[in-house]
């Protein structure tokens, strides 16, 4: 939200916010709440290094890109034993 200077940016980036929630509250009705968090605060993370790599010209660094490597192993590894079956909540 630093960069949003004009109007239409902050309303993009409120449609964003909106978006990523949504998809974080849809997929907390299928798997457990943990592995939606870390998956979530994840891709964040991973989105946040290659946008900032990609949009502000910040150099990408190999020690960051191997620490992103290593937290998206994290993740994958979080998601493959979890072993509460998926399943549907109730509303």
């Amino acid at each position: 939200m630093k960069h949003a200077t004009t109007p239409s940016e902050w309303i993009l980036t409120g449609i964003g916010i909106l978006l990523s929630f949504t998809g974080l509250l849809y997929a907390s009705r299928f798997l457990p709440v943990g592995t939606v968090y870390a998956v979530f605060t994840g891709i964040g993370a991973a989105g946040t290094v290659l946008a900032e790599s990609i949009f502000f010209g910040i150099p990408l660094e190999a020690g960051k890109l191997a620490l992103v490597v290593v937290m998206i192993i994290g993740i994958a590894g979080l998601k493959m034993t979890t072993r509460i079956p998926a399943r549907e909540v109730e509303e």
